[in-house]
Parts: C-alpha cells; sequence; structure tokens
C-alpha cells in the first residue's frame, strides 16, 4: 500500500481510537487487543467466554483449558481488515496450550497487528521514508482445576506497540514505540442440566482482560489506557441425539477505561485531558462503573453484547451463526455472522464472514480462517 502522510495519520488515528467516533465512544491505545483472532468464535458473533473449550480459548477465556480432551494443542489464525479500503493490513494469532496433569494447564499465544507498508510524502511530494506500523502481544497463561466443575487462570501479557518505525511524523514532537503489561484473571464453570432425559451441559465464564500498565507514545508526557475489558458469559450445550449437537451462548462485554468527558471551555478540556492522562490503571477500572457523563443510562449503552449458536454433526462438521451489538452512541458496530468448520483426526479447518448491519464494522464482508491441530493425536497417529 503506497499513501501519503494523511493516509498514516488516519490508519494512526485508528488505532489509538474507536473505528466510529459516533457521540461519546470510549478511546483506548493498543485497540488490535480487542479483535476476535480466531474463525470459529467469530462464526457466533465474537462470543467465547462460556462456549465449549477449544484450542483458541486462551483470547477468550483461558481457565477452559484444563477441561479440554486433548492434552496439547495448537492453532495459527488470519484476520484481513479493511479489506474494503486496503489490502495489507491484517492480524495473524497463534495460540496453543499444553495440559502436564488432568488438572493444569499451560497456554500462550502470539498476535501480531500490521498497519501495512506506508511510504510518506511531505506536502511538497518528496520522500520522507516508509513506516510499518505495527502492533505485538505474547502471553502466557497458567490454568488449574479447582474442582470437577469450577476452573480459573491467569494470564501474563507483555504488548508492544510501534506506530511510525521512529520517523517524525507530526513535524515537530517525535512519536515513540509504546510497550506495556498485563494480566487476565478468568474462572470457568460447567455442570450437566438433563432436559427430556437427555444430559446437557450448562457453562458460565469470566474473563477480566488486559488489568496492566498505560501505554505512552512520547516518552511517558502522556499516556493512554489499554482496552482492559469486563467479559461475562453463558453457554447450553444440548446433545439432540448421538450424531446431532447444538449449542447457544451470550456474551456481555464492557471496557473497563473511563469514559472520555468533552469540556466547555479549552481549559476546562485541558483539565479533562490531563486527567485522564494522569489518572492510574486501577483508579480508571472503578472509575469505569459511574463516570459516564449521561449517568446510569449511559453506563447501561457501553455494555455489548452478542448471541451465537453451534451446530455440530458427528463432532466433525460446524455451522455457526451469531449477532453482535455495540449501542450506536458507543462505537456502533452492528454486525451478523456467519462460520463452517471441518474437523477431521488431528486436524480442524474453521471459518468466517461478517456481514455488517452499520457501517462502522472494519471486517465487513470479510472472511478469515482458523487451522488448528491436536499435537497429542498427531503424537500418537505417527508413532
Amino acid at each position: 500500500m503506497k499513501n501519503n502522510f494523511l493516509a498514516l495519520c488516519v490508519l494512526l488515528s485508528l488505532s489509538v481510537g474507536t473505528f466510529a467516533q459516533v457521540n461519546n465512544p470510549i478511546v483506548t491505545a493498543v485497540p488490535s487487543l480487542s479483535i476476535a483472532p480466531d474463525a470459529r468464535a467469530g462464526g457466533m458473533g465474537d462470543i467465547g467466554a462460556a462456549t465449549t473449550p477449544d484450542v483458541n480459548s486462551q483470547f477468550w477465556n483461558p481457565s477452559k483449558y484444563v477441561f479440554m480432551e486433548s492434552d496439547a494443542g495448537i492453532s495459527i489464525s488470519y484476520t484481513p481488515w479493511l479489506r474494503k479500503l486496503v489490502s495489507d493490513i491484517d492480524l495473524a494469532y497463534l495460540s496453543g496450550y499444553w495440559k502436564f496433569d488432568q488438572r493444569q494447564a499451560l497456554s500462550m499465544s502470539l498476535r501480531y497487528f500490521s498497519l501495512g507498508d506506508i511510504n510518506l510524502m511531505d506536502q511538497l511530494g518528496y520522500p520522507m521514508g516508509s513506516a510499518h506500523p505495527n502492533e505485538v502481544a505474547v502471553d502466557l497463561a497458567y490454568s488449574r482445576l479447582l474442582s470437577e466443575k469450577l476452573s480459573a487462570a491467569i494470564t501474563m501479557r507483555f504488548i508492544y506497540s510501534d506506530l511510525n518505525n521512529g520517523i517524525n511524523l507530526s513535524g515537530g514532537s517525535e512519536m515513540y514505540p509504546g510497550a506495556a503489561v498485563s494480566a487476565d484473571i478468568s474462572a470457568y464453570y460447567k455442570t450437566p442440566i438433563t432436559l427430556q432425559s437427555v444430559d446437557g451441559k450448562l457453562a458460565f465464564g469470566i474473563n477480566i482482560s488486559n488489568i496492566g500498565s498505560k501505554i505512552s507514545y512520547d516518552q511517558n508526557e502522556t499516556s493512554n489506557f489499554i482496552p482492559t475489558n469486563l467479559r461475562i458469559g453463558s453457554s447450553f450445550d444440548y446433545p439432540i441425539d448421538n450424531y446431532n449437537r447444538l449449542s447457544v451462548s451470550v456474551d456481555l462485554n464492557k471496557l473497563l477505561v473511563p469514559t472520555p468527558k468533552i469540556g466547555t471551555t479549552t481549559a476546562e478540556q485541558t483539565a479533562y485531558d490531563n486527567e485522564y492522562s494522569n489518572m492510574s490503571p486501577i483508579a480508571g477500572i472503578f472509575k469505569s462503573f459511574s463516570d459516564a457523563p449521561g449517568g446510569f443510562k449511559e453506563e447501561l449503552q457501553e455494555v455489548m453484547w452478542s448471541l451465537g449458536a453451534e451446530y455440530a454433526y458427528n463432532n466433525q462438521f460446524f455451522v455457526r451463526g451469531g449477532y453482535f451489538n455495540e449501542n450506536q452512541y458507543k462505537g456502533n458496530r452492528k454486525y451478523f455472522t456467519a462460520g463452517a468448520g471441518f474437523k477431521l483426526n488431528v486436524f480442524q479447518l474453521d471459518a468466517a464472514y461478517v456481514i455488517s448491519t452499520s457501517q462502522s464494522n472494519p471486517l465487513d464482508q470479510t472472511l478469515r480462517f482458523s487451522l488448528s491441530f491436536d499435537l497429542f493425536g498427531l503424537k500418537n497417529l505417527v508413532k
């Protein structure tokens, strides 16, 4: 992609805010951390807090890994971004886990978000060099079974965001790469429930992600919140018969980041900006529940919800669908999703497609893929 300085500014603004500046959305740095990385969850409306465990549970709720049937697995996912506008912005995601006994598991993931290759020019058209903006996150989680039905996990994450590769973008103030560390705390509970003499499984999940430091692009003169998020979900998995299974899930999300305030004067706005920049991450989490200028009504507007379903035949063929909703005053992302999957022996291929009902979803009409492998099964296969 070859663009001028203005194009890079647009991309950078997308990277330090939300994709739709409608009314009063919550703004964070490193928004790529919030992108659903895998095709299975993406096909069900971006749901995963309490769905049945899979190899990509690291992003949604790593507590689920101790309930995996296989002892080890790995997955790679690819998500194009803004495909209607550009061809080289994308997200690559690698995840894997290892159950080293029946009660404990280790898991990890590596996320790489590329904003493409951009050639910069000044106002006279002379080259200023090229930039390759990117964001990287790597994490490691430990999960443990606390009882037959309950598990918990803790995740540690390192985040690196380089938006200009050392090139002076503003003509005066220098922008530097930013780094942050964060942690996730999660839990997962599942229990059998009988309907019409058939035992289904009811599950609940919670994941508080990206609890950590703020990130700065100007050597700590100012700082920005990363997308700390509260995700709560429930899922019901119902075996229709020996070959057919249906699961229905719901997730609720809320960013645990302060709501920005708009001042009526320049001095008032400066005071708001300074307060926002100097606020600690923990103070921001608690403040996020009661700081919306519109009161409780606006706090409810900040809750995103999604519904999803998955039909499985013989645990080999999968059809999925879902819907994601974000309030029109907080980003206005509203879209349907569809997906399918095929599992054979030691590998599984999943695909997902997004159909947006608003103009603010950069994944609209995008097809994304995940390929996962059962490493324990592969080991037995080659013996």
